[in-house]
């Protein structure tokens, strides 16, 4: 995936819109607990199909997006500069791995992708959002049938 200079990232923080509502979503938001990832040995039964996994980080040095494919070994990191916030980094890192999940082509059912930020996952399973990301994630159309999940989750039935 390239960067664009258009994306809603690099508009020095006007990741802003008129609200647009999300009214029937072709996922679902899962979030699951600490308990549900301790509690068992590997990854919870609700993760299902291929893995992967999502951070977005901010530090004095600037902001950045992860992306990790645990099933075939991929990694994917995005520097976006300094204007960016967690919020947006987090977004970004889980649009970002939608995008490289339909580039691969598979035929996986399920993809499940992980994301430990709470607030990212509650944006995505939220009906109205201000968010010029979320809503990309929203309209994407490999997000459909896509299931976002916890404390580490959001998974593609593909």
């Amino acid at each position: 995936m390239q960067l664009q200079q258009s994306d809603p990232i690099f508009n020095r923080g006007v990741d802003v819109m008129r609200p647009a509502f999300n009214l029937e979503p072709q996922y679902r938001v899962i979030m699951l607990t600490r308990e549900d990832w301790t509690k068992a040995t590997g990854a919870p039964p609700a993760i299902k199909g291929l893995v992967w996994f999502t951070d977005g980080s901010n530090m004095r040095e600037g902001t950045g997006a992860g992306v990790y494919g645990q099933s075939v070994g991929r990694r994917l990191s995005f520097s976006l500069g300094r204007d960016a916030t967690a919020f947006q980094a987090d977004i970004y890192a889980i649009l970002a791995c939608v995008y490289e999940i339909q580039s691969q082509n598979r035929s996986e059912k399920y993809v499940s992708v992980c994301s430990d930020s709470q607030v990212a996952l509650k944006a995505l399973k939220a009906v109205r959002t201000t968010s010029l990301l979320v809503h990309q994630c929203h309209l994407y159309p490999a997000c459909s049938g896509a299931i976002f999940g916890p404390q580490t989750h959001w998974s593609t039935r593909q």
